[in-house]
């Protein structure tokens, strides 16, 4: 058995429908029973324990004598209110037998995308670790749009796990890990048990495994290059080996693949500018400021921008992209859409001419930039 990366106490476990959910329809109590006593005994052991749940629409399927999951979001948000009351309440009376308080929290994506509210979700939390209760974290269907879903728990786990400064993500599935082809179709296939860059093996994510569940190997790879670039392990676990999650006291980590975390992980704000905040345009770079970005770390300038797409005020979130459209970077821009279009290629000096009102000298600066590139290193 492998050892972890450095010293376990907070953890974010992430379950998934596949493993929740009786193939016959509805909750499977032994298995809820299960994660709440893994739960109990890691907080015993001086672990901080995060879960994130699914389930909450399989469980209203059940209610319901449904078969088939809807594939329309009011089918899948009506679903979701049924079950997802039934949902804590199973897991609270688990949890209660061990004498462990959870507490639920739904969040959307706004929740995570809007400064204010990303710091009451990360405050309240902590709070609620520092009372020793465990949050059950779930996305809230009932409410969300479309384009303010995660559209999966496994991002919203990642996206987690970096807001309550997590030492590992666990991702339990009904597979074993990632493998170099699809077990069942290729027998020679292997269990790849270290990932040390995410990068290198995403060509080998599949689609979603079951009815149930709406993620796959791509979401959970997804969820992998968000946690390793936030500096957080990310352990992807068939749920039939939760209980080797009680090793790490020993310093040991479960049968399964773990995703080594990237040497200098995002610092707290850095981390909502790349993942969890809105980007409202795009501003686009000559290969010179790309450079100065990417090679230098600098902040950009005025005079590298050839072009801004998409409408934002100041102090609101954009892309910065390369003269072949690849994403480099998103940051805070100083200047609002309409500002940067008049800047765009002069130099700083000018921008005090144009706006006098304007402070500074720079359209992003570094310290409100994250990197984004395959190639690029965060500076």
């Amino acid at each position: 058995m492998l050892a972890l990366e450095g010293d376990v106490k907070r953890v974010v476990i992430k379950v998934g429908s596949s493993s929740l959910n009786n193939p016959l329809g509805g909750l499977d109590d032994l298995a809820i029973a299960e994660v709440a006593s893994v739960i109990a005994t890691l907080k015993q052991q001086g672990v901080e324990c995060i879960l994130v749940t699914s389930g909450a629409v399989a469980v209203g399927m059940g209610q319901l004598g449904m078969n088939l999951r809807p594939n329309d979001l009011p089918g899948r948000q009506a679903l979701a209110a049924v079950g997802q009351g039934m949902l804590i309440e199973r897991y609270a009376r688990k949890f209660e037998q061990y004498g462990v308080v959870g507490a639920q929290i739904l969040l959307t994506r706004v929740d995570l995308a809007l400064a204010s509210h990303y710091r009451n979700a990360q405050n309240t939390i902590e709070k609620l670790l520092r009372l020793g209760v465990v949050p059950i974290i779930n996305e809230n269907d009932t409410v969300a749009v479309e384009e303010l879903c995660f559209g999966d728990n496994d991002t919203l786990s990642a996206l987690v796990s970096g807001l309550v400064g997590a030492n590992l993500l666990v991702i339990v599935t009904d597979v074993d890990g990632l493998y170099s082809a699809n077990p069942k179709i290729d027998p020679l296939a292997q269990l790849i048990k270290e990932v040390p860059e995410v990068s290198a093996v995403e060509s080998m994510a599949g689609g979603a495994g079951t009815l149930m569940g709406t993620g796959g190997m791509v979401t959970k790879l997804r969820a992998a290059k968000i946690a390793t670039s936030f500096g957080i392990g990310m352990l992807l676990l068939n749920f039939t080996r939760i209980r080797e999650l009680l090793n790490m006291a020993e310093g040991h980590r479960a049968e399964g693949t773990y995703f080594l975390p990237a040497a200098h992980g995002l610092a707290s704000r850095k981390r909502w500018i790349a993942y969890a905040s809105f980007v409202e345009g795009s501003i686009q770079i000559d290969d010179g400021a790309a450079k100065a970005l990417v090679k230098e770390g600098k902040s950009l300038l005025a005079i590298g921008i050839v072009s801004a797409k998409g409408v934002w005020e100041r102090k609101e979130i954009v892309r910065i992209v390369d003269m072949q459209g690849e994403e480099l970077a998103r940051g805070v821009s100083e200047l609002s859409s309409a500002e940067v279009q008049e800047v765009k290629g002069l130099h700083s000096e000018m921008i005090f001419v144009l706006f006098p009102d304007f402070e500074g000298d720079v359209v992003v600066h570094r310290d409100n930039m994250t990197l984004m590139g395959d190639n690029c290193i965060e500076i």
